[in-house]
């Protein structure tokens, strides 16, 4: 018989292994020596050895899922309760009880996980949703809506999932919105489309009496008109595009068209009145000369009658030079009429006798602060003296002007 610390073999070629609960029959040998039976026997406990110790690593170095490393404990739990082999059978039971157990605690670590992941899924799923959800109540800015719209629809795919319901739940919130955007921004746009048909016709309106009026010859009138069109033109609002284009050009070319006439008739009228502007210059220059500076009020507005008649036989000036010439003449006339209303200020007998009534008031009231200055300093009363030369002081200069006054009406 050949033994060893795990097994033997019997004399009849029955290979035994040791346990705690006696010896337990795992094969016969009847091919050679007993020790080679025995070898045979421990290579395969080795083996055995070879899988648990794998199995170990795999647990300690990888993310061997929970319900994998359970599965490769139970496979070799029962091949080691009825392994065919020699060796500490016992000592391979305990290290897959310490892999069960191990497999146990990263099954909770793994569902713990799994659960924060998917917390974290919804909050995410959800912070799309709700976000989705303003987008489709709040935005008017359509073509930014809808590209965000899509980028959170894109955001919910990439995103890890939840848990069913709450998915479904989620989903069914994420559909709503998109749905209630789509249909908001359509009834936008159909009602955008309602609006410019409606501009549409204003603005043909607008355009059929521009293009009616185009050879008018009534200037002013006309003139007036195009410029009412065009304010109408700009607070009608805006076609879409083709047609605003297509309604500006009739428009502007009937507004061209008229003005382009009118500014060659004026061309001509211009032309003409060329000569009334070069005697219009003249008489500018003269009236300077004449009658500025304004020394003779009345001889002034006599000699500015002359020019007046003078100034409207001339005639009408052509419209680059109208106002230049219309505004020289008006200083003139205003020069005059200053110097007339100085002049009636200074001969103005109720002025006079004001001017002379403020003159004697004030001397009177001089007279007294000097009596009362006086009657402080023998007094010996310096706040009373400070007063009395302060209150002289003010009415001294209220003399000098009251005084210059009276003097430039004389």
């Amino acid at each position: 018989m050949t033994t060893d610390p795990w097994g033997r073999v019997d004399d009849d070629g029955t290979v035994y292994v040791r346990t705690s609960e006696g010896e337990r029959v795992v094969g016969s040998w009847q091919a050679g020596d007993p020790e080679e039976a025995l070898a045979f026997f421990t290579r395969k406990y080795e083996s055995l050895l070879t899988e648990v110790e794998l199995l170990e690593k795999r647990l300690a170095t990888t993310d061997l899922s929970a319900a994998q490393a359970m599965s490769s404990v139970q496979k070799l739990r029962s091949a080691v309760t009825d392994a065919q082999a020699v060796g500490d059978l016992e000592s391979l039971g305990r290290r897959l009880d310490a892999l069960s157990e191990r497999a146990e605690h990263r099954k909770a670590e793994q569902k713990q996980a799994q659960e924060q992941a998917r917390g974290q899924a919804r909050e995410t799923k959800e912070r799309i949703v709700a976000e989705a959800e303003r987008v489709a109540e709040e935005t008017t800015h359509w073509k930014t809506g809808g590209e965000r719209m899509r980028q959170l629809i894109e955001e919910w795919k990439a995103a890890p999932r939840a848990d069913r319901p709450t998915e479904q739940a989620l989903w069914k919130r994420m559909s709503t919105a998109r749905n209630a955007f789509s249909k908001r921004r359509k009834a936008y746009f159909a009602g955008l489309d309602e609006q410019r048909e409606h501009v549409r016709h204003d603005k043909e309106r607008i355009v059929t009496e521009a293009e009616a009026i185009a050879d008018s010859t009534d200037w002013g009138a006309t003139a007036g008109r195009y410029r009412d069109l065009m304010q109408q033109w700009k607070s009608t609002g805006r076609a879409d595009r083709a047609t605003e284009d297509a309604l500006w050009e009739r428009f502007k070319g009937a507004q061209d068209r008229f003005f382009a006439a009118r500014n060659s008739v004026f061309a001509e009228r211009d032309a003409e009145l060329r000569g009334n502007a070069e005697v219009k210059e003249k008489l500018l220059e003269e009236a300077r000369q004449e009658l500025l500076p304004v020394t003779d009020p009345r001889e002034a507005r006599a000699r500015l009658r002359d020019f007046q008649e003078r100034w409207e036989e001339a005639g009408a000036a052509p419209r680059d030079t109208r106002e230049r010439l219309e505004g020289a003449f008006r200083k003139i006339e205003e020069a005059v009429r200053k110097a007339e209303d100085q002049e009636w200020q200074r001969t103005n007998p109720e002025a006079r006798a004001r001017a002379e009534a403020t003159v004697s008031q004030l001397r009177g009231s001089i007279e007294g602060l000097e009596k009362q200055l006086s009657k402080a300093r023998e007094a010996g009363n310096d706040r009373k003296a400070r007063e009395a030369e302060e209150s002289l002081e003010a009415r001294r200069s209220w003399l000098a002007e009251a005084e210059r006054a009276l003097e430039e009406m004389s």
